[in-house]
């Protein structure tokens, strides 16, 4: 199989589970999502599957703390295009303390790691199985 068709579909494949992923775990939380959380889910576990397969020697502590902020960026980037320019209000952190323009906050960051240790493994044995067909 074409070395370029190997790494779409495996990118396609990450960016699926993370949308739908990221979905679940904020329907779960509070009770809704918005259609660009899984667009940014997708993105994130995208970013999991680089950092699991180019750091996999690592301790999983830099790996949890590299996806976090990884996550926190991307949140970021979302909030400041969808709920600040386009004011879509997707979510609003701006009653949390210690947010940044009320779209990121150290909770959801220190939230964000504690999953990674979740997802860190399932995007490796996701990284193992997709570098087997």
């Amino acid at each position: 199989m074409n070395l370029k068709y190997k790494s779409i579909k495996k990118y396609a494949v990450f960016f699926s589970v993370g949308s739908a992923g990221y979905a679940i775990i904020e329907l779960l939380w509070r009770g809704r999502t918005h259609w660009t959380m899984l667009i940014a889910g997708g993105i994130c576990f995208v970013i999991f599957s680089v950092i699991e397969e180019r750091m996999s020697q690592s301790a999983m502590i830099t790996k949890c703390v590299l996806c976090s902020l990884s996550i926190t960026l991307v949140e970021l980037i979302f909030g400041i295009i969808f709920n600040i320019i386009l004011k879509m209000n997707v979510w609003d952190y701006s009653r949390i303390p210690l947010n940044l323009l009320g779209q990121i906050c150290p909770l959801y960051t220190i939230l964000w790691a504690a999953l990674s240790l979740i997802f860190l493994p399932l995007a490796r044995k996701l990284n193992y199985m997709l570098s087997q067909s």
